[in-house]
């Protein structure tokens, strides 16, 4: 934390009404470039004024918004897609700049959130409701769905671009207006976000951005005109956010951590599971809530899996993700301490390290935020190493003599986020798929994020409220029902009947 007017470095403001805004609070955060380990810029953080005044911005422009047309919400939908498709690369270095990922990562970040754009594009289609004729003599009931109001988005600093864009576009289109938190650690993609939006004609208050820390997220969630809040991150946060806003009488979804695993059956291509393996455990550096930490290895491929890994693992760059590399920096230099401790952690206690991501020699800046790829094999259920979410480029190997087995281990996991089989029988991926408790589920794909158009979500302590993310529950989130029954009167009919309506 920094103070105002202690550098000369440009601030990333508020927006909020349709414009940027300085902010009351007077305090501010620093933004660096993962790669450099600089400071490049500084972040306004705001207080519960500039909560407040977000909020009031967005509860002024409700009233108009909701009533504006279907043909109109798209129109204006369709237009921001273009505008974000069209500049995607920009955003994409944006993204690099402030997270460090690299830059092919970021387009692909960005591709998932024109593609959430392209689904709310069709809000017509979805929010249409049901009819019935004369359920009973000259009555008719009918169903619609509308806006809630003021809905807030807190998001991770992991995907700047695509977890605002699960949330935003949906809770737009659908009438509400918007008060989005972006991560402190990258805010400038938000910001971006809502320069687009007032390019394609949103009015002014329905969407709106206030950066900072547990002092604006608290705000948000205690607001009175807050409705609903949507939010992705750490399990222990994701709670408290459930907590504290359902207390406060809001609508919640709360998407907490992971720990995935990775099964692989002895009849897999071994080849095309340790390219699964590798590409899934230190894709942007770890960094993915979706990412594959733990890989399950049913006995007897377990040598030779990781043989193949480890043979991967050392064609992997490491560096500034502006470059031709393959993994950029972590986030943060007190975030990549945080994991290089674990490696001390696995290894105090017995697992073998096959390869340690603190020898790295990175192509970019001494100063920059580096850990390599590493890889521990002969981990058990009881290591730090396996229990805890590590959010860092770790993958650990754990041996199981069965198919029973590995379902055992993944199943007794406290989270339930996604999990992945790597198996050439039909029958075991069924079955799997059928019995593992876990919400997204990869046959031979080790990601499993669904496509728009379907829901994302995990399980058990990877989620908190009903309601996942995007897709038909994304849509139902933001939306209510409303069932009107309906009666319009020949004047031939007529008198009182104190009896119960019946329905014929």
């Amino acid at each position: 934390m920094t103070s105002p007017g202690s550098s000369s470095l440009p601030i990333v403001a508020h927006w909020i009404d349709g414009k940027p805004a300085d902010g009351a609070a007077g305090r501010l955060g620093d933004v660096y470039d993962p790669a450099t380990g600089e400071v490049t810029r500084r972040v306004a953080f705001a207080g519960k004024r500039d909560v407040d005044q977000a909020v009031a911005a967005a509860l002024a422009a409700f009233a108009a918004w909701r009533r504006s047309s279907l043909s109109r919400r798209s129109k204006i939908l369709f237009a921001f897609r273009e505008i974000v498709a069209d500049r995607a690369a920009e955003l994409a270095a944006i993204v690099t700049s402030e997270h460090g990922k690299v830059l092919s990562d970021a387009l692909g970040e960005v591709s998932r959130a024109l593609e959430v754009m392209e689904f709310a594009c069709g809000i017509p289609h979805l929010l249409k409701g049901g009819y019935s004729e004369e359920v009973s003599t000259q009555v008719d009931v009918y169903s619609i769905r509308q806006p809630l109001g003021v809905v807030g988005i807190i998001s991770p600093f992991n995907f700047p671009a695509m977890v605002p864009g699960w949330f935003f576009p949906i809770a737009i289109a659908a009438g509400n207006t918007v008060v989005l938190k972006p991560s402190e650690k990258d805010p400038s993609a938000s910001v971006w976000f809502a320069e687009r939006w007032a390019e394609a004609g949103l009015p002014e208050g329905v969407f709106n951005v206030v950066h900072g820390d547990k002092e604006a997220v608290d705000r948000l969630l205690e607001h009175p005109d807050v409705k609903a809040i949507s939010f992705v991150g750490s399990t222990p946060i994701a709670r408290y956010v459930y907590e504290t806003g359902t207390r406060s009488g809001k609508r919640v979804q709360a998407l907490g951590g992971a720990k995935n695993h990775m099964v692989v059956l002895p009849d897999a291509d071994l080849d095309l599971a340790a390219d699964a393996a590798v590409n899934a455990g230190f894709g942007s550096a770890g960094e993915r809530c979706m990412a594959i930490s733990a890989l399950v290895a049913v006995e007897p491929v377990a040598n030779d899996l990781v043989a193949k890994i480890t043979e991967r693992m050392a064609k992997i760059t490491t560096g500034d993700g502006r470059r031709e590399v393959d993994m950029g920096p972590l986030v943060t230099s007190a975030h990549r301490d945080k994991v290089a401790l674990y490696l001390d952690a696995g290894v105090e206690a017995g697992a073998d390290l096959v390869v340690d991501g603190r020898s790295v020699v990175p192509d970019g800046a001494a100063s920059g935020f580096w850990l390599g790829p590493s890889l521990f094999d002969n981990v058990t259920p009881d290591m730090s190493i396996y229990t805890d979410e590590i959010f860092g480029p770790v993958l650990s190997v754990v041996r199981v003599p069965s198919y029973e087995a590995a379902l055992e281990l993944v199943n007794a996991n406290p989270y339930g986020n996604g999990t992945a089989i790597f198996t050439n029988d039909g029958g075991a991926a069924r079955r799997f798929q059928q019995e593992v408790e876990v919400g997204m589920v990869g046959i031979n794909v080790p990601i499993p994020v669904p496509v728009s158009y379907y829901s994302f979500g995990g399980w058990k302590s990877s989620l908190f409220g009903d309601s996942h993310a995007h897709g038909s529950e994304g849509v139902h989130f933001y939306t209510r029902g409303k069932v009107v029954t309906s009666r319009w009167l020949d004047p031939s009919h007529g008198g009182i009947n104190l009896g119960f309506p019946r329905t014929f």
